[in-house]
């Protein structure tokens, strides 16, 4: 699929790749996104209503890329991982995506593949779902005994 984003899909202009989608949620649906917790269920709804008016994946491509910016923009801004380029993580020959957030020292997540699977699949891979599993793995405590890590 040949994207055309306003800017380089890259982990440094992720955050403005998220606010793209932020701004057209705004615009065209009057909802707020505010990078909460809670604003990833926002995005589920916004895209079953993609869903239930039959919307074509190719014709929302953008949309759907800057979606999985905002999820990932997520953990980095409650301090649940960063963005690094795909090729550079143990995701590398796994996900289709550009970058990816890393989410502790071996492990990572794909929000923006995650986001087209939720438009591709439905409910079953709820967003709110996936954040919250990846938050929960980056908050368990550590036994006493991997205090290096």
């Amino acid at each position: 699929m040949n994207l055309r984003l306003k800017y380089d899909a890259t982990p440094e202009n992720a955050a403005a790749l998220a606010d793209e989608i932020v701004r057209t949620a705004k615009n065209v649906d009057g909802v707020t996104l505010d990078y909460t917790e809670r604003s990833v269920a926002k995005i589920d709804r916004i895209i079953e209503a993609f869903r239930r008016e039959n919307v074509q994946l190719a014709s929302i491509a953008e949309t759907l890329f800057c979606a999985g910016c905002y999820i990932g923009e997520v953990f980095v801004r409650n301090g649940r991982g960063f963005w690094r380029k795909t090729e550079d993580t143990g995701m590398k020959g796994f996900a289709s995506a550009p970058m990816v957030i890393q989410t502790g020292p071996e492990s990572a997540c794909n929000p923006i593949d995650k986001v087209f699977k939720r438009m591709e699949n439905g409910e079953e891979d709820s967003l709110a779902y996936f954040y919250s599993g990846f938050a929960q793995r980056g908050s368990e405590k550590r036994p006493w005994w991997k205090f290096w890590q």
